[in-house]
């Protein structure tokens, strides 16, 4: 297919609003630190001496993998996919609970619980903006088309 026989879709048109590149790039953020954290948990498992190296070993796994849905829903933001709000905003909602127990630590933590906190609550802000979800082609209830 050529340029001129291509059909715009609402999610490719337009230029992208800096408040979506935004929330694609604190997504993406998140993510890089769920696989930078994963890929430490695992070297410490397996070069240092946990406690449980298979139970240290998994969590680094585990860290990688669920990095994936960051990574892949900022992707998705950047390339101004409407399918990629859902995994960022599920990704910004399950931070919440991971800050606030970073923030009940009497610990180093606090300021990791605190930078989390900040980071999810702008992604979402930014994600429910008016102007992303515009740009994403994302319509509200009872904007459908009517379906006679």
């Amino acid at each position: 297919m050529t340029k001129e026989q291509t059909p715009t879709t609402p999610e490719t048109a337009g230029p992208r609003p800096r408040r979506l590149t935004y929330a694609a790039a604190l997504t993406a953020l998140e993510g890089l630190g769920l696989a930078v954290g994963g890929g430490w948990v695992m070297v410490l498992g397996l070069a240092g001496d946990p406690d449980d190296r298979q139970q240290a070993v998994t969590l680094g796994v585990t860290l990688i993998v669920l990095a994936l849905l960051p990574l892949l829903a900022a992707r998705g933001l950047f390339a101004q996919r409407s399918w990629s709000r859902g995994p960022s905003v599920i990704t910004q909602i399950l931070a919440l609970p991971v800050a606030y127990s970073l923030l009940q630590a009497d610990s180093i933590a606090i300021p990791a619980g605190i930078a989390i906190a900040v980071v999810a609550i702008a992604t979402l802000v930014l994600l429910v903006n008016p102007a992303t979800t515009e740009a994403l082609g994302i319509r509200g209830p009872g904007s459908a088309p009517d379906q006679k």
